[in-house]
This record gives C-alpha cells, structure tokens and sequence, in this order.
C-alpha cells in the first residue's frame, strides 16, 4: 500500500515539470554571442570604453572596444 502512494505521488511531481526547450537560453545565447571579428559583443548598449559599429540583429548593437576599431577617414 506504501509503494502505490509513492508511487502516484511521485507521478503527481512528474507531471508538474515544464517542458524542456533544447539549445541555448535566449538571453545566455545574445550574453556571449559575438560579433566584427570575433571583438565585438551584442549588447542593448555599450560601456564608456566601447562604441557601436554594426547591429546584431534588429534591436542589439555590435559593441566594439575603441581601440579595435578602423581608422575613420574623412568627416
């Protein structure tokens, strides 16, 4: 009699558990993805010492460290 109460409660938890996504988290996947050459980060906006470059995506910017960025020619 024990075992059957463990055992349909044990199903009862079972049943209770979310789905599993396969592959990254979103968040965790647009935290280390990178981008321009492997020195850039996608991030919603850049620190003092970075400066956009290109965007990752529609929304995140390309932030690139000032020092790894081409020459700007012109005005």
């Amino acid at each position: 009699m024990r075992s059957l109460i463990f055992v349909l409660v044990l199903l009862v938890l079972l049943s209770d558990v979310p789905p599993v996504r396969s592959g990254p988290n979103r968040y965790i996947k647009s935290l280390f993805s990178t981008c321009w050459r492997l020195k850039g980060i996608c991030r919603k906006t850049c620190v003092k010492k970075e400066e956009y470059h290109i965007f990752c995506g529609t929304t995140w910017l390309c932030c690139v460290d000032k020092k790894y960025l081409p020459i700007r020619t012109g005005k």
